[in-house]
């Protein structure tokens, strides 16, 4: 067999691999770990040389930096990934049930609300807490499910559900904060050529239109567009997932978001989101800026929400809305489990790094980045621990 053969014998279960949300965290904290030590060595100008470094066409306002375009580019195909899956669940999947749709959105507002007001409550008067607040609400998708995937295999497919539908609800709620309070600019001209662009979107979907000839530089042309308003342009690939077919014809193998999802999650999990976390987690981690965590209100305000108050608020609000008959928790779940799968909610990670870069000031983000990355990983072993004992308990 020639090289050429073998290669595209390999590249489909590469792609398989890819898929997978344990391959997919592992990915993930490679590029994290390899971000962090790069910062944090010798060679830590290089990283901030090429971090920094602008490239992109400057008549359309896109002469940004290979960070920013990670940032900006490379998750928004995180996100339409996201959008894709949540839709599908809530048209024909789990979630088509009102009651059973109900209590991750609860779930994922109580994860927003009672996370801010502590983070609010522990850095009140310290200076940038009127931003920091923000930085807790969110959940990372990506990571919370290969932490599930890994440690939490005896548990029922339920909860992964769960946790899926309450940390892309829980993202798209922290985007819009980013949307609301961290915009600058706000060009009217460029939102209207958004929504003739989405409008022509949804059409062609409507139409059955199937060719990547005409999706992909539509799509393009909607994150331009996007990215063009000031907003934060991952909201054009949360809006475009949102927007595409869930349902297949009798002709067809499968619905479009279905094939796309399939095609694009290796690129997502393998590319976007590792490449993201490399420019984004490379952060001092030195003596002092560990000592500053333990000071700094700011950090631990960040600390506290993600590892407290997301616990206390998705929980919390979990079980009030089922007791007040708001939502229904899946049967097979137990509330130990979805205490587990709660204590996940406090991996932030990308999302919430992306906020504190938005949200501070240079050097105060570097310390925010670091809290994160702290929490995160706390609440990830936390988790871990609590998923493998659930495991354990259903396998007796």
């Amino acid at each position: 067999m020639s090289r050429a053969r073998r290669a595209a014998a390999v590249l489909p279960d590469l792609a398989r691999y890819l898929r997978t949300e344990t391959v997919g965290g592992m990915v993930l904290l490679a590029a994290t770990a390899v971000a962090l030590l790069w910062a944090n060595s010798p060679l830590d100008e290089s990283y901030r040389w090429l971090r920094d470094l602008q490239v992109g066409p400057e008549p359309l306002h896109l002469n940004l930096t290979v960070g920013e375009w990670a940032k900006d580019g490379l998750l928004a195909l995180f996100f339409f990934v996201a959008g894709l899956e949540l839709k599908r669940e809530l048209v024909v999947g789990e979630l088509s049930d009102r009651k059973a749709a109900t209590l991750p959105v609860i779930a994922a507002l109580g994860g927003m609300v009672v996370p801010a007001g502590i983070a609010l409550a522990v850095s009140w008067g310290a200076p940038g807490s009127a931003q920091a607040w923000a930085i807790p609400v969110a959940t990372d998708i990506a990571f919370a499910l290969g932490v599930l995937a890994i440690t939490g295999s005896g548990l029922p497919n339920s909860a992964r559900i769960f946790l899926l539908s309450l940390a892309v609800v829980d993202d798209l709620g922290a985007i819009l904060v980013i949307a609301v309070l961290f915009t600058s600019t706000f060009d009217l001209l460029a939102v209207a050529a958004a929504v003739v662009l989405l409008a022509l979107y949804w059409y062609l979907q409507r139409r059955r239109v199937t060719s990547s000839w005409i999706y992909v530089p539509l799509a393009v042309a909607v994150w331009i567009a996007v990215h063009s308003t000031g907003v934060h342009a991952t909201i054009a690939g949360v809006a475009l997932g949102l927007l595409t077919r869930v349902r297949r014809d009798r002709y067809e193998p499968e619905a479009p978001a279905v094939r796309l999802e399939h095609r694009l999650q290796p690129w997502s999990a393998g590319l976007a989101v590792p490449v993201f976390a490399l420019f984004a987690a490379g952060v001092p981690v030195g003596a002092d800026a560990l000592a500053a965590l333990t000071t700094d209100r700011i950090a631990l305000a960040v600390i506290v929400g993600l590892v407290v108050g997301k616990l206390l608020g998705i929980f919390g609000f979990s079980l009030l809305s089922v007791r007040f008959g708001l939502a229904s928790k899946p049967k097979d779940l137990a509330w130990r489990d979805m205490a587990a799968v709660s204590m996940l909610g406090g991996v932030g990670f990308t999302v919430s790094l992306l906020i504190a870069e938005l949200a501070l000031p240079k050097e105060t983000a570097e310390l925010a980045k670091a809290a994160v990355l702290v929490a995160s990983a706390a609440a990830a072993l936390l988790a871990a621990v609590m998923l493998i004992k659930r495991s354990r308990a259903r396998d007796t």
